[in-house]
């Protein structure tokens, strides 16, 4: 067998009698595909506990918490007496807002002196407590509205008082995610957001084992002194396996789940499979500056658990600061995003998408500048604990 083949075999062997390769390329990331699709099935959260503080009690009051547990993401479960016990059911858990109509509302609103209508949210719960954000604020300005409204008329107002509260009608479209389905963004982000951050560790992990053993200079010696003979079959394996779970989630995602797609199967699928070697390309570069295993797992760690917020998911790069936007441009995940983003969501030609195929070509060279620092490394192994 060709020295390639030998260090092929005993790579494979090492992940099939290793659990922690079982977990960390097959149980996490298909746990992670499976879960969140289940749980956001729906598309979009709904229902989410709230209350309504009614310090009022007239008949203004019941119709504004009868609109409001008519919203679709709102189920009002509890009905507090005052903002005391509403604070309270929030701290404890069980209610993520409330609405606090105060005294004296329906008085004051009719006596034009202004009350304050008020609604709190539990913002430690980010998602649900948005949703409820949302939904306070709809119910207070259709509150707000329709009080104008007839005041206009009550005064002689003959014209249409709903043209003058909104001379301009809007109509909002969703491009790309019509349905405001929250799992189209959620699933295609977080998901290979996850498997980079398992790449990272895995392509670390297998080779600092290979120093902290000492067997590091066996498998040079069986690579006849070629680092990078040793390097790629050592994670070729690694590399047929994390295709297999890239498709498997663009299958399950597009396919099974009928995600949107609406530009190339072919571009698409390139893009996951480019984006495994340049996510290994990536932790070799990070294990090739730093071969030490505690070193290089603690920065894997460290950039595959920021790049869920600096990949620019859900906040845009323009609006980071500069010295934190750089960062997102390091980092596979980014360009992974962009690409689906262009592809699937949009659909627009490949032209447009061409400079993040390139990046995936950059961080699969980016390490052949340090081999010789790794192939030192590898030839006289000290494990630092």
């Amino acid at each position: 067998m060709s020295a390639f083949g030998q260090i092929f075999k005993r790579s494979l062997l090492q992940i099939v009698r290793r659990p922690i390769y079982w977990v960390g390329i097959f149980l996490l990331p298909l746990f992670c595909i499976l879960f969140l699709t289940s749980l956001m099935q729906e598309g979009l959260p709904v229902k989410a506990p709230a209350g309504i503080v009614d310090a009022d009690g007239t008949s203004m009051s019941r119709q504004i918490s009868q609109q409001l547990a008519g919203m679709q993401m709102v189920d009002v479960v509890e009905t507090p007496e005052s903002y005391t016990q509403g604070r309270h059911l929030v701290q404890e858990g069980t209610i993520y807002g409330f609405f606090l109509i105060p005294d004296n509302f329906e008085a004051d609103l009719l006596a034009g002196r202004g009350p304050a209508i008020t609604f709190y949210t539990n913002m430690t719960y980010y998602v649900p407590a948005s949703l409820l954000y949302k939904t306070f604020k709809t119910t207070a300005l259709y509150t707000k509205a329709g009080v104008a409204s007839t005041v206009a008329e009550s005064v002689g107002f003959s014209g249409d008082a709903a043209a003058m509260l909104m001379p301009v009608n809007i109509n909002v479209r969703g491009l790309g995610n019509p349905e405001l389905n929250y799992a189209i963004y959620l699933c295609n982000s977080f998901v290979p957001c996850v498997i980079q951050l398992m790449i990272l560790l895995i392509t670390c992990f297998s080779l600092g084992q290979e120093i902290k053993y000492g067997s590091s200079v066996r498998l040079m010696q069986t690579a006849r002194g070629s680092v990078l003979r040793a390097v790629t079959a050592k994670l070729l394996p690694q590399t047929l396996l994390w295709w297999v779970i890239v498709i498997f989630m663009e299958s399950w995602l597009f396919g099974w789940q009928g995600y949107p797609m609406h530009g190339s199967w072919w571009w698409l699928t390139l893009s996951q499979l480019m984006f495994v070697l340049a996510s290994q390309g990536f932790g070799l570069l990070i294990f090739a500056a730093l071969p030490n295993l505690r070193l290089s797992l603690t920065l894997c760690a460290l950039s595959g658990i920021l790049s869920f917020s600096i990949a620019a998911f859900s906040f845009p790069v323009q609006s980071m600061y500069g010295a934190v936007a750089i960062f997102s441009y390091i980092l596979p995940i980014r360009y992974n995003y962009l690409i689906y983003v262009d592809q699937a969501l949009n659909g627009i030609d490949i032209y447009y998408s061409r400079l993040w195929y390139v990046a995936y070509i950059i961080f699969m060279l980016a390490p052949l500048p340090l081999l010789p620092r790794l192939r030192k490394a590898l030839l006289r192994p000290v494990y630092i604990p």
